[in-house]
């Protein structure tokens, strides 16, 4: 019965590792940056949001996005 126990076991951890393959979508990519951008836009405007625009391109670009 053990080795059915293992098995059972082992094939879950297949699934999940080929999930975490998938490429990253840039909706998905730095939400941190993303969401203080975001909200300084909306409360302040594009013009007075710079330095946490040009943040989050540094993040998407450290993630390889081309921006």
């Amino acid at each position: 019965m053990s080795s059915l126990s293992a098995a059972s076991v082992e094939t879950p951890a297949v699934t999940d590792g080929t999930e975490e393959k998938k490429p990253l979508k840039p909706c998905c990519a730095c939400p941190e940056t993303k969401r203080v951008r975001d909200a300084c836009i909306i409360e302040k405007g594009e013009e007075n949001c710079r330095d946490l625009i040009e943040a989050h391109k540094d993040c998407m670009r450290s993630l390889g996005f081309k921006v």
